[in-house]
């Protein structure tokens, strides 16, 4: 049936058209279902449908709706024009996956990442399959109590009721997999498969009559339970993913993965799993499978903090994978971390993902620093972590008025065919009138959601009708409007705002030019911190006087954002720096002409430009948090009495802020292509998809024979490396004053006991030198081989002077294969 066809793809929740479509079935029951097709399709009657399969109109829009998707799903996109060193498919595994509210296996920002990472490969073509979990109750539905404090409820889903279908066996049983546990158990799953564009998305579900009660609720809760619950969904993402996967391919002929992607440490097993299909499979050992595996792995860390790091004890660790078909000496020091009584999922996936990358170009800096100890010997620069920025998917999150207006459109091209526009430049020809109004009714359409969600949540909260009559003139259409929406984690530090009550006070009742302040944001169900800071935050605008211009609204989710980032004018942000790993809620907003008043963090570090809104001072160098929250809450004050608001208000004979809409229009055209998460899929693609997929070929090779041959290599590298010595340098041609265009020859003797020149890369390093002989600015220079005698070889390279000032060099050996992405990766270096 054509509507199922376009139900079960979960396009339509970025296709406007196709929403209309199943709109037009019954608009009354479309609202009463909140947009939730499969439920629409489930209650419309059959009068109604009879009704509609005479309507000619109809039907032609229907065929219309079928040929449109399956042009869209068939036609050659952006990567189909790569040629063969890209994978002929590319796994993806994460823990929670945010594609649309109908289907919640989401918590936060992770998984709506992992939704749009998915959607944007889509739109390009590129092979994705997505890995995950069925969490039977998702993650937990929020609402308050009468004093404000959050309630968590797990609605059970049926996975019958979502647009997901059971993977079946060619004779139409059900695909099963199994995951082995200790005492002889067995934990066995269902894999769901919902399609997401052109992307299938796999996801397993242990709440299944083949499974014993304890095993059945392994996917009751998305990050819920204790560390005996968390390890075996962990095992059963990574290994049964594995497992999925292979099952999905054979049954449907679809590609095997050439490259894996682990978004964060949670889904680390699948490479312990494939290590174990290796050793199985060709008679390799864990040191030659390890090779292999590693070159296919991409690893994406997301925390910029040590505790959202996931560890479970190694006793745990040894009971379950005891008789895995790993040895477990080996396994173990894949997790081997300062504690030696603990198995660290993060150190797991850096060593088992030959490639590696944080989400912006600050939080790439502190992962390096972070994990700078699996590297000893190494400048933090030098740490093997680089950084790929997040980015979100414009359709899905940018108002359809915004982008029929033209604010996505490039005078350089479609910017699904080329490699990305610089500049959306069509947002110059739209009048600054016409800007302006589409602003104000994106905000006139937020303030009527508030309204209405006001409304629920006060009498949710114990109020009568009698007593809600206010929430229909609630906030003001034409008023200064600002956004506080995430998860609640004491460093998002959602009360800042709240430091000075007086002050916000005034700015939110100023007669002139007042603010309203929309927040919302969900804590762990676990985090009594986070909830008192919500119960703060709702006892605050409970107050009658101010509680027409300030709400915390409850159930923060994909469908409440979409009105935030439409609506509000400015987004703010105020996380303790560098604690936020990208945030991509801002870059949401961006999209919309929102303008940012952030913290430099995450990726407004990156792209804040002066134009695009207002970077918060930040106090880096007081030590006492709360004299921090003070300085940089009364910075957050002053620009928004100084600067936010004036520039709003600020507004011509024809009403329209010159100097606003100016910002906003900037904002569209120069932020909005940098944060498009097709640029993130193109870079995760070019930077670390090809490459990874060469070094898998390579590998795999005559079977398996390079794997074999690297193994060896590298156990003897790293055998010999205690007696690798710099024993002297020499320099030539500086003379008493050097000068800038002069050079310096150096030539180094190395002592390479049981090692060949070949297997090392000499390095000259210099740069300006302080007056503690540390160098910076450095630039590094292969040195070449040029005598040997026994162990003893020697070494030269020409070092040009670039520069004025105190000039400095050094000599370095690393190990050296053309196999490796990174010369840091054996974490062994030996310096002059």
């Amino acid at each position: 049936m054509p509507l199922s066809q376009l139900v079960m793809n979960l396009r339509w929740s970025w296709h406007p058209e196709t929403r209309d479509l199943f709109e037009s079935l019954d608009p009354e029951l479309w609202q009463r279902v909140g947009g939730d097709p499969v439920r629409a399709l489930g209650e419309v009657s059959a009068e109604r449908l009879a009704q509609l399969a005479k309507d000619r109109k109809f039907v032609r829009r229907l065929q219309d709706a079928v040929d449109d998707l399956q042009e869209y799903l068939t036609t050659p996109r952006w990567y189909q024009s790569l040629g063969k060193e890209a994978p002929a498919s590319i796994a993806y595994f994460s823990a929670e996956f945010g594609i649309t509210e109908v289907l919640p296996q989401y918590s936060g920002g992770l998984g709506i990442l992992a939704g749009d990472h998915l959607k944007a490969a889509s739109d390009l073509g590129v092979p994705l399959i997505g890995v995950g979990l069925l969490y039977r109750a998702g993650y937990f539905a929020q609402s308050l109590s009468a004093n404000g404090w959050q309630l968590e409820r797990y609605p059970s889903l049926d996975p019958h009721g979502l647009p997901v279908k059971l993977l079946r066996q060619a004779d139409g049983s059900a695909a099963v997999i199994s995951v082995p546990l200790p005492e002889g158990r067995t934990l066995h799953a269902h894999v769901w498969r919902a399609q997401v564009g052109r992307v299938s998305l796999l996801l397993l579900d242990s709440d299944i009559e083949e499974n014993a009660p304890a095993e059945r609720l392994v996917t009751d809760r998305l990050y819920g339970g204790d560390e005996d619950h968390r390890l075996r969904q962990e095992m059963l993402l990574g290994i049964g993913g594995v497992r999925a996967l292979r099952t999905y391919c054979a049954l449907t002929g679809v590609p095997a993965p050439e490259v894996f992607h682990a978004n964060e440490g949670h889904a680390g097993f699948q490479g312990v799993e494939r290590i174990r299909e290796l050793i199985e499979s060709h008679g390799l050992t864990f040191a030659e499978a390890l090779q292999a595996v590693r070159a296919g792995t991409v690893f994406t860390t997301h925390t910029p903090v040590e505790a959202g790091i996931d560890r479970f004890p190694k006793a745990l660790i040894e009971r379950y994978f005891a008789g895995f078909g790993v040895p477990l000496d080996q396994f173990l020091a894949l997790g081997a971390e300062q504690d030696p009584s603990k198995f660290n999922m993060a150190h797991m996936g850096l060593r088992l993902g030959q490639r590696a990358n944080g989400v912006s170009r600050l939080h790439g800096i502190v992962s390096r620093y972070m994990f700078k100890d699996l590297w000893p010997g190494f400048d933090e620069e030098d740490v093997p972590i680089g950084y790929i920025t997040n980015g979100v998917h414009a359709p899905t999150w940018t108002a359809r008025e915004l982008i029929e207006l033209g604010t996505q459109t490039s005078s350089e091209g479609d910017p699904l065919e080329i490699d990305g526009p610089e500049h959306f430049d069509g947002v110059d020809k739209i009048a600054p009138g016409e800007l302006w109004s589409t602003r104000r009714m994106l905000r006139s359409r937020l303030v009527d959601e508030v309204r209405r969600r006001l409304r629920e949540t006060v009498l949710s909260r114990g109020a009568t009708e009698a007593e809600v009559g206010w929430t229909g003139t609630a906030f003001d259409p034409d008023v200064l409007t600002i956004g506080f929406a995430r998860r609640v984690p004491s460093y998002k530090r959602l009360t800042l705002m709240l430091r000075d009550p007086e002050r916000l006070k005034a700015l939110l009742l100023d007669p002139e030019r007042p603010i309203q302040l929309v927040i919302a944001g969900k804590s762990h169900p676990a985090d009594d911190g986070g909830k008192q800071l919500i119960q703060e935050m709702v006892q605050f605008a409970d107050d009658p006087e101010i509680r027409h211009r300030i709400t915390f609204l409850p159930g923060y989710d994909i469908g409440m954002a979409r009105y935030l980032y439409w609506g509000c004018d400015v987004w703010l942000n105020n996380p303790l720096r560098p604690l936020e790993a990208c945030g991509t809620s801002g870059m949401k907003a961006a999209l919309n002409g929102g303008l940012n008043l952030s913290i430099r963090d995450g990726w407004w570090d990156e792209w804040y430009d002066g134009q695009n809104g207002w970077a918060i001072p930040t106090a880096d160098g007081i030590a006492d948090p709360d004299r921090r929250d003070e300085v940089e809450a009364r910075a957050i004050y002053d620009l928004l009495e100084n600067h936010v608001v004036p520039r709003f208000y600020e507004t011509g004979h024809d009403g329209v802020p010159a100097r606003w809409v100016e910002m906003v229009r900037h904002t569209l055209r120069e932020t909005g292509p940098k944060v498009l998460a097709t640029r993130m899929v193109r870079d995760y693609v070019r930077n670390l998809y090809v490459p990874a997929t060469g070094s898998a070929r390579a590998m795999a090779a005559e079977g398996y024979a390079p794997a074999r041959e690297e193994s060896a290599w590298r156990a003897r590298a790293l055998q010999n490396w205690d007696t690798v010595r710099v024993a002297h340098v020499e320099a030539t041609g500086a003379g008493d004053t050097p000068e800038i265009g002069s050079t310096v020859a150096l030539r180094a003797e190395v002592e390479l006991p049981g090692l060949a020149p070949d297997d090392v890369q000499v390095q000259a390093a210099y740069g300006r030198v302080d007056d503690s002989e540390a160098l910076h600015e450095v630039t590094t220079v292969p040195m070449e081989h040029e005598q040997t005698d026994g162990s003893r070889h020697w070494f030269t390279a020409t070092v040009p002077l670039e520069r004025t000032g105190a000039f400095g060099y050094t000599v370095r050996v690393l190990p050296n294969s053309a196999h490796l992405a990174d010369p840091a990766e054996l974490g062994v270096v030996s310096n002059a």
